[in-house]
């Protein structure tokens, strides 16, 4: 097949790219805007393959969209592309609505204009609100209860999908994540945020208490499921997909602390990187948990994670540790951007 894939030089997107390269013989076609989370250097180790093919353009502009898919004639669209972080959300919700609504419905329009055998939508279980501690977890029927301009932005594209998909007959399939973690994750996100910044001796912010409740899931397993999904999911259905590691935040950067600090050695003042945790007023709108049941994708498409939460996360800090060429320009990017806007 031909896959293009949307947002294939963010995260998790850049991650599909090389694992279909790696690991299949499809063409790929990447379409990025190159916005402030996407990086050359996230798909430096295929960028050489013979099969594939990079455009920019803004997946909100439809004659952009409308000469990519003339040029190319894909046979299958993976839809990443989106603004994704929670905080600057809150802070600016425009954008969020612009590419996350706006964006997903022209990647539909020119899929349907071009015939497409198959549309894959990416999206998250932050769609589906918040869980209490005991409650059971999110299933693909789950009703949505977005709390976030994120989540309301995710849930909007996602009933466009679908709704292209019974009016128009568009092949679609949607899956729904937990959160992700692994190398090339933007350094404003937890987990290399706090590894970062423990390397550096600053102070490491957890909103509230730390005792929101995330399921973490390996980008690279996530990224072998989307190709099993957008291979041998069957059209119309949604799938959700979790990496079965159930952790508080404050969990998370307790380990990230005494990761770092052993495999990068104590901070100059002898103290251990716990002593740097600094808790925060919790933000708005923050939903206290969220966990995925993957019965269906394990039993219909025999997907299940392969990285344990304390065996990838181990090799995620040892990644950060060992590239600090690709995530030290971006650090300092944000630095100079928070300057700017506090002048």
């Amino acid at each position: 097949m031909k896959v293009l894939v949307t947002g294939g030089k963010g995260f998790i997107g850049s991650a599909v790219v090389r694992h279909l390269i790696q690991h299949t013989e499809h063409e790929v076609v990447i379409v990025d805007a190159m916005t402030y989370a996407a990086t050359e250097g996230s798909t430096q180790s295929v960028a050489e393959s013979p099969r594939l093919r990079f455009e920019r353009g803004d997946i909100c502009d439809a004659g952009r969209m409308s000469e990519i898919f003339a040029a190319h004639a894909p046979d299958v669209v993976m839809h990443l592309a989106a603004e994704s972080h929670v905080d600057r959300s809150i802070d600016g919700p425009a954008a969020f609505i612009h590419t996350n609504v706006i964006g997903t419905f022209t990647m539909l329009e020119a899929a349907r204009a071009a015939g497409v055998e198959r549309f894959h939508h990416i999206s998250t279980d932050e769609v589906f609100g918040s869980l209490g501690v005991d409650d059971p977890a999110f299933h693909e029927a789950t009703p949505y209860d977005p709390r976030s301009p994120y989540s309301a932005s995710k849930a909007g594209s996602d009933h466009l999908v679908r709704a292209w998909g019974e009016t128009y007959d568009l092949p679609v399939l949607i899956t729904n994540c937990s959160n992700n973690y692994g190398p090339f994750h933007f350094p404003e996100k937890l987990i290399p945020l706090v590894t970062i910044r423990a390397l550096h001796g600053e102070p490491l912010p957890v909103y509230g208490t730390g005792d929101n409740i995330r399921d973490w899931l390996h980008v690279e397993d996530h990224a072998a499921a989307l190709v099993t999904v957008v291979e041998s999911g069957i059209a119309g259905e949604t799938y959700n997909i979790g990496g079965k590691a159930e952790r508080t935040n404050l969990e998370v950067v307790e380990t990230l602390c005494d990761l770092v600090d052993e495999l990068a050695g104590p901070l100059d003042s002898g103290e251990q990187r716990r002593s740097l945790i600094t808790f925060v007023a919790d933000r708005p709108g923050h939903d206290h948990r969220y966990a995925i049941d993957q019965t269906k994708i394990q039993r219909e498409l025999g997907w299940e994670p392969q990285h344990t939460f304390d065996t990838g996360l181990r090799n995620t800090v040892q990644w950060y540790l060992d590239n600090e060429w690709w995530w030290e320009p971006l650090r300092q990017r944000q630095a100079t951007e928070r300057v700017g806007l506090n002048k």
